[in-house]
This record gives structure tokens, sequence and C-alpha cells, in this order.
């Protein structure tokens, strides 16, 4: 190994000189790079090797692509399959050159071919496999749609024979060769909707269509739509990849499947329901790589992210995330988890489903028919000497005692409810049976959320409001002197975002820590009204809506995102 990569990692890798002698070992043994020997064996981190290399070699290092530009010449000259099983993306061109982002510095033949097919020299940049993805699935999701391309090649004898293998579990969805038409029309279905980044794909029949709609954002919005005569195919083989019976049409169905794009797990749960014009299908797609948000990402001011923080430090008590479903409350219960010092604290978690894995910590899933209910999950959890516990829903007074005595035996307890707000969430456990004084003294603190969508970033501008934006700002009484120069921040709509004008989502928050008064009024079995209107009046809470026009303020949502998920603040 060359004495100036030897020397990088000693000091900057702070590898011993017994590791670097046993890399130098390992790599004259195996066939393996020293790149991914690094990082497979455990001796580097990817973004750790990749800086190293980077130096090394004279390359550029980005360890964050959220703001590069895809060349469209990159786009529409150089096939997805490529570009994904070599991890490269162009990043921008500059000079006649084109910057390529690579996350294996010493691969130079997939390089090479692709200075080939873009027909320019092309300059190495290095950057993390997940970055390189990421970068990917955004840039090829305004190609020419390739479910046209699928359904060109189907013909009628599909209709009747339907392909009948299961999804192999962990199937790659963007290998489609030697694939019969129906499965690769379906497979893009599913590879446009995650590129698209949607959480659900609806497929809706009509009398004269099959629609496909993808949930983005929060917001549904109609895809392709596929001729009528394909439905019955299309719904069967959607009900074989999840394992549903293809026979029964008339009554609900749940199935589940898991498969691959590119280096990304997805998890796929299915739902059919027979409706007049056919079978119904809804798909909920879980990408399993997606990463888990810190507490400083998920929407908090500094305010609010004082306060959560203060409370899971705490040893024992009752913490609840409340909201409607889709609010974004286990991400806030895994950001707060993603937190904790998993070394020397024993922190459990018991979920339907669970949604990502997280490092040090023991996760299970609830399973109804085998009985591990998550009252049964919690009992057992109190002979595993926890110190935190993470329940994915209070949904019966038996959990929620079982919670309740957990906390008040000294053990932190998370958890979520299904509740309009904060304050709502005390007079719940009421209502579900548990005792006054053990709510009283057992639950720290309720945060109430929602989700909006967030101004996209390449559209921005900021306009003068008209009359009826005016009136808007004064239904929700905020003052237009109190925007930045008097102006709204809007999105006017392009290729990035769709022409909505948003991207991504963002939470408020209202958070409500239980104090003397509080507990006060929980004894005496008050109202949430009443216990909220106490806590505004006594300056302890910021309601959602407050929290909504904060980020109207700082150019961050819009008033009718905030008018769209928070209602009016009865005082």
């Amino acid at each position: 190994m060359d004495r100036a990569l030897v020397e990088l990692l000693s000091t900057e890798g702070a590898l011993s000189p017994e590791d670097v002698k046993d890399c130098v070992a390992l790599a004259a043994d195996s066939a393996q790079s020293i790149d991914r020997l690094l990082v497979g064996k455990g001796f580097l981190t990817e973004p750790q090797m990749l800086k190293i290399m980077a130096h090394y070699l004279g390359y550029a290092f980005k360890p964050d692509l959220r703001d590069a530009e895809v060349p469209r010449d990159f786009v529409d000259r150089v096939p997805v399959h490529f570009a994904r099983s070599n991890n490269l993306v162009g990043t921008e061109r500059v000079n006649g050159l084109t910057r390529v982002a690579t996350c294996a510095p010493f691969d130079l033949h997939p390089m090479d071919d692709l200075a080939s097919i873009l027909g320019c020299e092309v300059e190495v940049v290095l950057a993390p496999k997940a970055e390189i993805t990421s970068l990917i699935n955004r840039a090829f999701k305004t190609k020419a749609d390739m479910v046209d391309e699928a359904l060109s090649g189907l013909d009628d004898d599909e209709l009747i024979n339907v392909d009948a293998t299961e999804l192999q579990e962990g199937e790659d969805i963007l290998d489609v060769s030697n694939k019969a038409p129906l499965i690769k029309l379906v497979n893009m279905i599913l590879f446009q909707a995650l590129k698209m980044r949607a959480s659900d794909v609806h497929v809706q029949p009509y009398p004269d269509r099959l629609q496909v709609r993808y949930r983005i954002d929060g917001i549904l919005y109609d895809m392709e739509a596929p001729p009528k005569k394909y439905q019955d195919a299309i719904i069967s083989r959607i009900k074989v990849m999840g394992k549903m019976d293809i026979a029964e049409r008339r009554l609900p169905q749940d199935g589940r499947a898991s498969l691959r794009i590119g280096e990304n797990d997805v998890d796929v749960r299915i739902s059919s329901l027979p409706t007049t014009y056919g079978e119904r299908i809804v798909m909920r797609l879980l990408d399993k790589s997606a990463r888990v948000y810190r507490l400083s990402e998920i929407g908090l001011d500094k305010h609010n992210e004082d306060i959560l923080r203060k409370y899971v430090a705490y040893t024992h008590g009752v913490i609840f995330v409340t909201g409607p479903t889709g609010s974004g409350k286990t991400t806030t219960l895994y950001g707060a988890l993603s937190e904790l010092n998993t070394n020397d604290k024993n922190v459990l978690t018991i979920e339907d489903p669970v949604e990502y894995n997280l490092p040090g910590i023991s996760q299970v899933q609830v399973n109804a028919k085998k009985g591990l209910t998550f009252a049964a999950g919690l009992r057992s959890f109190l002979r595993q000497d926890p110190d935190i516990m993470m329940v994915g829903e209070v949904r019966d007074g038996e959990t929620a005692d079982i919670s309740i005595r957990a906390a008040l035996t000294g053990h932190l307890v998370l958890s979520t409810l299904h509740t309009n707000d904060a304050a709502s969430a005390m007079t719940r456990m009421l209502d579900i049976g548990v005792e006054p004084y053990l709510v009283a003294t057992s639950v720290l603190l309720c945060v109430a959320q929602r989700l909006v969508r967030v101004i996209c970033p390449k559209c921005k501008e900021l306009v003068v409001p008209n009359r009826e934006e005016v009136a808007k700002l004064a239904s929700v009484e905020l003052d237009v002197d109190e925007l930045p120069e008097g102006k709204l921040s809007r999105g006017k709509g392009c290729d990035f975002c769709f022409g909505s004008g948003y991207v991504d989502r963002t939470a408020l928050y209202e958070l409500l820590p239980i104090d003397e008064p509080i507990r006060v009024r929980v004894m005496e079995r008050s109202g949430a009204s009443i216990i909220k209107r106490e806590a505004m009046e006594r300056g302890t809470l910021r309601t959602l809506r407050m929290d909504g026009l904060n980020k109207v303020r700082h150019g961050i949502t819009t008033v009718d995102e905030v008018l769209r998920v928070t209602q009016r603040d009865e005082t």
C-alpha cells in the first residue's frame, strides 16, 4: 500500500498501526479494493473513507448532494440502470466537462463508459452512496414515463395469463430484463412512485379506466390511467406480489411485500377493497433505507426543541405525541430515541409496523394473530430490565394502564395517541379508564403535531399579498407588517416540485408541559378546552396555529397550508 495512504489512514482515519497492518494484509489476500475493505470490515464509516480517499487522490468530497442539479444531457443519455448499478450521477456541467459523483473511487471502467455515453470528459467527485441514490431518484423523475413503454408491450394474452410467480423477498423492481410486460408495468408504477417521494399508491377503478394516484407530501395526484381492459390483470399481479388470494374478489384483503429499488429496501403494505367498478388497491410504501431525522431537523423551533429535549432526558414518566394518522408522530419519537445514549440505557420499542431500524435499540413487531399485542409486549418489556420504552400507540385501557404504571415504577415511556390537540391527551386517558391520580402523577408532556408542505426552494419568491391573501392573513390575525418586507413567500411552481410550489413537509408543534395547575384540573376531571385555555393564559402553551403562523413569517410554509391543518384557537 502507498506510504502516503498509510499515513492518511493513521492521521485522518485514527487507525492504529496494527489496524493499518491488518488492512494491508487483507487487501493483499483478497480481491477487494482498499476503500470497500475499510468500510466493509468496520475500520471506517463511508464518509470517513471517502474524505480520506478524496485527500489521497486529489478529488473533491461532497458529503451532501441536496443542492446539486443533474445536467439535462446526463438524464437524457444515461440509462437509469447504468447510473444506479454503478452509483454514478452527474452533479454539474462546467467548461465542457461533467462532474460526476461516485462512492467507489477505484472503479475506473464505469467512469470510462460514462465518458463515452456522454461524449465529454468527466471529473470525479466523491459522495456517500445514499446521497448519490437520492440524487438519481430526483433526477430521473422527470424522464419520459416508462409506464407507457411497459403498456405498449402488453397484449391480450396477458389479460388471461397473469404471471402467478410470487415476488421474491427483496426482489429489485428495477431488474425488468426478461420480465413480462405486465410485471414491468406494475414495477414501473412502483418505481415512479418511489422516485416522486410518494407515501401511498392508489389503484382506483372507474367505469372507463383504471386510475393510478400517488400521495405526495400528503396530497393525492392523478398519474397514469391504464385502459380498463388491463384492470383485472394489473390488480391480480399486485395481489400476487402481496401473497393474497387472487380468486377472492368479494372480500377485503391485506398483504405485504418486500422489494428493492437499487440499494434501497422498501416494505409495501397492500390493501384491497371490492367496489362497484372492481377491486380498489392501496399500497403503502415504506422506504427502509430512509434516514431517521434528528430533533433539530423535524420542524421544532428552539423554544419547543429545548422543552422536548428537557423531558426526553427524564428518567421516568410518560410523554405522549398526538395527532391524526400520517401526522409524523413516529418520526418525532424516532428523532427523540436516536439522540439518546443507548450504550448506558436499555431501550425497547413495540410498534405496528416497525418503520425504521434504530441501531442499539431492540424493536418488536406487533403480531395480534399470535397474541403479541401492545399490552402483551409491554408486560414482557417490564421483565427485560428496560430504561426507556416506546409504545407505537395506546389503543385501549389495558395498554394505557400498563404504560402509566411502568412510568410510576421508574421507566420513561414514549407513546402516541389519536387526539386533536395536546390537552385532549389528558382527558383521553381518563375516558379509557385510567384513574385521574395516575394520569396526573405520571404524564410529563403532551405534544400535538400536524404536517404542512414546505415552499419549494427552487421556485420560492417573495410577493406583495393581494386582496384575497390580505383577507386570509387577517382571518388568522397575522399583520402584513410582521412579514419580511411586507411580502409573502410562495412557490410559483417548477419541474422540481411538479408545479405544486411545495417540496417535502415539516411539522407544526403544540407542546403542553404538565405542570401543577394542569394536574389539579386532571384530578377534577376538567375538560380539555379548560386545560388548554388556562395553559394559553399562563403562557405555557403555544398552539399549532401559533407555530404555523410563525413558520409563515419565516417563509417556510404558506397561510393556505396552516389553514388546511389547524383550527382556530378558541379562548
